[in-house]
């Protein structure tokens, strides 16, 4: 597989990123402030509550110095947080949920969606959220990606997540295992090979991408004998996309889908619902992967994990993935940039 990142090409016009951490008593603002710590080569708007981030600066011994978002700071120096500022409900106390905070989690989020969709920001990077507590809150969420995808139009999107060695994409996302099946159409599994193969070539860079299909079924239904999912909508898919020009194997039993022999072959893999796929990544990559949106009309990142509200305030969490997550929306923004500023 081709390497997942790039070097961001060289560019005079800075992107603006914005970052939302998340839920409030997570890790989010945690990982949030170490990534800001050491500074960052572009425009960051740091979406969330000021007096939040302070309070957890001090718990965790980072010096932070925050101010309100100026867009004409050319870059982010270390320490330095310049923030839209969006009030919390209630205060937040690390590591203990507060339901009335719900409502602050998907402000933060739709005001990076409507920069996104202003031209105001160039993307979007998000930090865990707890989808049990937004929904507690009266307010129905099955992750991110819905989300984002509503809020742009009732946009279709794939979500997909990479690592430095693997990228996944996914037919279907939250949805109990039961509805799986139904879901798993030819129009669905030709839509996603359709658009993981554009975003391949457009915004990392594979000038011919292979792409490796699963089945639904394990060994891929056998034939038939252990469901008919792959040879009534999984194969005219294929089938479709090769006429199209692309490149596609499967449908593969995903339990070899993600060998070192089968993984050498192929430049993303299309898992038929979440687990099949996000099972193998995160055991080959937690840590270092970053869940892209793809179908979006602006360009959205964020982290592989949840709030871990155990380590929230601690100064133990990891902020490697929200590290490779800020790296690839960087390098996506200045790649977008570079493109429609060429003569």
């Amino acid at each position: 597989m081709k390497p997942i990142l790039k070097s961001a090409p060289r560019n005079k016009t800075v992107p603006t990123i914005a970052i939302t951490p998340g839920e409030p008593a997570g890790i989010g603002p945690d990982i949030a402030l170490m990534l800001g710590a050491r500074g960052l080569k572009a425009k960051v708007a740091w979406i969330a509550n000021p007096d939040l981030l302070a309070q957890r600066a001090q718990a965790l011994g980072i010096s932070a110095d925050i101010s309100t978002f100026d867009p004409r700071v050319k870059s982010h120096r270390a320490g330095h947080f310049g923030v839209i500022p969006i009030p919390l409900a209630k205060p937040s106390t690390a590591g203990i949920l507060e339901v009335d905070n719900s409502r602050y989690v998907l402000d933060c989020l739709d005001r990076a969606i409507a920069g996104c969709l202003s031209g105001e920001f160039d993307a979007m990077v998000t930090g865990p959220v707890h989808k049990a507590i937004i929904n507690e809150a009266g307010f129905p969420f099955s992750g991110h990606t819905e989300y984002l995808a509503a809020a742009a139009g009732g946009v279709k999107t794939v979500m997909m997540l990479a690592t430095p060695t693997l990228r996944v994409a996914l037919v279907t996302t939250h949805i109990p295992l039961a509805l799986v099946p139904q879901c798993i159409t030819q129009r669905s599994v030709s839509f996603t090979i359709e658009v993981v193969a554009d975003a391949l070539k457009t915004q990392f860079g594979v000038l011919n991408p292979r792409l490796s299909v699963c089945g639904l079924n394990p060994h891929a239904g056998e034939g038939g004998h252990m469901g008919r999912e792959e040879i009534d909508h999984i194969e005219p898919a294929i089938d479709w996309a090769r006429s199209a020009g692309i490149a596609v194997q499967g449908p593969l039993p995903a339990d070899t889908a993600f060998t070192p022999h089968s993984l050498a072959r192929t430049d993303a893999v299309l898992a038929m619902y979440h687990d099949q796929g996000l099972t193998a990544l995160k055991a080959l990559g937690f840590g270092n992967a970053v869940n892209v949106t793809l179908g979006l009309p602006f360009i959205r990142t964020s982290v592989d994990h949840g709030t871990a509200l155990d380590l929230a305030g601690s100064g133990q969490a990891n902020a490697s993935s929200l590290k490779a997550a800020f790296r690839l929306a960087l390098s996506l923004a200045t790649q977008r940039n570079v493109t429609t500023h060429s003569p």
